[in-house]
């Protein structure tokens, strides 16, 4: 009887979680590379023990490098289901991919299109835990990105009203030259350094 289950939209649900170690669970989902979001659930069949949960991870495995999980979420007999967003994770790791090796090189391989969900059976004090940490990092990750929207705003402001003319008292321009040519250096410095608008 099978335990978990998963639903990708548009696709029939798949409950082959593979048994990989003695709480670890695994399946594979094909052609993921379009996939936005997928619900990982219990079927009802079998229940977590009493003083467990399970730890749901995410990975585009990539032959040519180790496993890189990243944890989405929880489920539970209280939670039996959540729905994950995973469109950004594989950008996210083409990223990393990019600062670990500084650019991408000819003739190296594609991060793959098949997909992989583990999940881990735990202990509730394991997993609420974990939870916490995903919490805490997703909170920074909002912060890091509100900060990053002000220095974007703060830095086109800075430059665009550099380039401001005033034909009347009252009216000020700013030249849709200035605009394009400060979203150009912009992009430029960001395709250079993701990082570096933390020292504008």
């Amino acid at each position: 009887m099978a335990m978990f289950g998963l639903l990708a939209s548009g696709r029939l649900v798949q409950t082959n979680f593979e048994m990989v170690g003695e709480k670890q669970f695994l399946i594979t989902i094909p052609d993921a590379h379009d996939l936005n979001h997928v619900v990982v659930f219990l079927t009802g069949a079998v229940a977590f023990p009493d003083g467990y949960a399970g730890l749901v991870y995410f990975s585009w495995p990539d032959p040519a490098a180790p496993p890189n999980w990243q944890l989405l979420g929880i489920i539970s007999n209280e939670k039996p289901s959540s729905i994950y967003k995973i469109s950004s994770l594989k950008k996210n790791q083409e990223q990393r991919t990019l600062e670990q090796s500084g650019f991408l090189q000819f003739g190296q391989t594609k991060i793959s299109h098949v997909a992989q969900i583990g999940i881990s059976i735990e202990t509730i004090d394991v997993v609420q835990h974990q939870h916490q940490l995903l919490e805490a990092e997703n909170a920074k990750n909002q912060t890091q990105f509100v900060e990053f929207a002000q220095k974007m705003i703060q830095s086109f402001l800075n430059y665009s009203l550099s380039f401001t003319i005033s034909p009347t008292p009252n009216e000020s321009y700013i030249p849709v030259k200035a605009v394009e040519d400060w979203y150009k250096n912009f992009e430029r410095k960001l395709s250079l350094n993701p990082y570096f608008w933390k020292q504008l």
